[in-house]
């Protein structure tokens, strides 16, 4: 299917709370979270290399983001590791894995439900037992940019099914290699919720960690999430 992108408007985004989830797995990096200027780290990255060779593995690759895009501070993390640490064996909805995007969600809902369904699919692939399964994080940020907008053509093009990444990848690449910073679409997960896509980190800002979650796996499915701060269990409806 031909995407005519003459169609696709461009809507300027500012979400104020908007939420993303990732896996608690994955710790701060101390060169995004310094307030050295980000045209430094490459001095810096020189000399602390001498005495930690691994320090790229923790970095991930810093080619793939422009200097002048490059973020750092308190919470820097959250906007930057998606950039660095990407491999074409992890490909997801508007990339195929060799270059990085942040999702966000305009709501928890929406990002609970998005990051359920794909961690649901890696228990069942990997046939993990029923139990208790591994932790997440709440981060909490705010979206400022100017993005694609797919909300109102996504459907035509097939840009939004359920477990077909192909025309929106193609979409992605496009996008991003015309100089678009992102696109904006309707959550697949969750009905009437939304989600951005960035392509770049200076386009989210203000990152806080906000609840720790555990996720249940039944078998089958994630059925329930557990607010690690509280205890308190909910079930997915």
């Amino acid at each position: 299917m031909v995407i005519d992108f003459s169609a696709i408007s461009v809507s300027a985004i500012d979400w104020r709370g908007a939420v993303r989830i990732i896996r608690s797995v994955f710790p701060p990096i101390d060169l995004f979270e310094d307030i050295a200027d980000p045209a430094d780290w490459p001095l810096i990255i020189s000399a602390e290399q001498k005495t930690n060779p691994r320090l790229m593995e923790t970095i991930g690759n810093l080619d793939l983001v422009p200097e002048t895009r490059r973020i750092a501070g308190p919470g820097a993390s959250y906007l930057m590791a998606p950039f660095t640490h990407v491999s074409t064996d992890r490909p997801n909805r508007f990339s195929d894995g060799t270059f990085g995007v942040l999702y966000v969600g305009n709501s928890f809902e929406v990002a609970l439900f998005e990051t359920i369904h794909h961690h649901g699919q890696f228990m069942a692939r990997t046939n993990e037992p029923a139990g208790w399964t591994s932790q997440f994080r709440e981060i909490v940020l705010d979206v400022s940019a100017r993005l694609h907008d797919l909300r109102s053509q996504a459907g035509s093009w097939g840009l939004l099914l359920p477990d077909n990444y192909e025309a929106s990848q193609a979409l992605g690449f496009r996008l991003r290699a015309t100089g678009s910073d992102g696109v904006v679409y309707p959550s697949v997960r969750y009905p009437d919720g939304e989600c951005v896509g960035v392509f770049y980190p200076d386009r989210a800002a203000n990152p806080i960690q906000g609840r720790h979650l555990d996720y249940h796996w039944n078998g089958t499915t994630v059925d329930l999430y557990r607010d690690a701060n509280t205890g308190q269990v909910y079930r997915i409806v």
